[in-house]
């Protein structure tokens, strides 16, 4: 009988949020696959907990290589438990390819949810929570970067991203040149720690900031794009423009209209006095 992979979350950063489920997979698992095994048998001794199945390696580097023997014990009936360092794997962690081969092979895969720096830190931004993207680490380099960001300058969405501390400076000013300076945003800094810290402000104060020294994991969240007003004169021209290349009026108000955001009957009403 098969066996099963299972996701376990960990916590970000106060071991009080290890879920009683996570405590029981680690002591019964038969495989523990975890992105840095130092780090988790330092945790499981501060939970006060035994690791009894095997314990190895699985990040970045060498996941590819590790699938073929992951495969092989879960379809032997094994239980293997994916951990990364802190929060749920696959997200900028480990674990995506296991998941991809399980699905491939029919195997079952489930998750044992948790702490997650993302969620926590769009709680806690003070910004809209009911749609939002997460885009991992924005590029290094500052020409990807700024290509990147740029792409994202009309997202509606709220945007959430990780950032490394000794980076935070030059990335909040590269989104304060593609976003606008007073777009809204939030820095939150060493969630569930001691030293937690939020620091909510617009993009240009963010980057005065943030040229002190800056320590700890570090998520950025940005209020998404506001929606922009539409050039009714421009938007009339294009419904016209359609017009005398042989287009009903009324389809083209309505195309128009549709990927403007506009009002149909506003559009309409300005085309005819156009017209006339």
């Amino acid at each position: 009988m098969a066996g099963r992979f299972v996701l376990a979350a960990t916590p970000i950063g106060n071991d009080a949020d290890a879920s009683p489920r996570l405590r029981v997979l680690l002591e019964q698992a038969d495989v523990v696959a975890a992105e840095d095994t130092r780090r988790t048998r330092a945790l499981a001794a501060r939970l006060g907990l035994q690791i009894s199945g095997r314990l190895l390696s699985l990040h970045e580097h060498n996941e590819a290589g590790r699938l073929e023997d992951l495969v092989e014990q879960v379809r032997g009936g094994a239980t293997v438990v994916v951990v990364s360092d802190a929060g749920m794997p696959t997200v900028s962690d480990p674990g995506f390819r296991v998941v991809a081969r399980a699905v491939e092979e029919g195997l079952d895969v489930t998750c044992a949810p948790g702490p997650s720096a993302v969620l926590a830190a769009l709680a806690l931004s003070g910004l809209a929570t009911d749609r939002f993207c997460f885009e991992g680490f924005v590029p290094r380099r500052a020409g990807e970067r700024s290509r990147t960001l740029g792409a994202l300058a009309d997202e509606p969405r709220t945007l959430v991203f990780f950032e490394a501390p000794h980076r935070l400076a030059e990335t909040l000013a590269a989104m304060a040149e593609a976003f606008g300076g007073d777009r809204r945003a939030a820095v939150c800094r060493e969630l569930t720690k001691t030293y937690e810290e939020v620091v909510r402000a617009p993009l240009d104060e963010l980057v005065e900031w943030a040229q002190g020294e800056v320590r700890g994991e570090i998520v950025v969240v940005v209020a998404g794009a506001p929606p922009r007003e539409a050039d009714l004169d421009a938007l009339t021209a294009q419904v016209l423009a359609r017009v005398a290349t042989g287009e009903r009026l009324k389809d083209a108000v309505r195309d128009v209209a549709g990927s403007s955001g506009v009002g149909q009957r506003e559009l309409y009403a300005a085309a005819l006095a156009a017209r006339g």
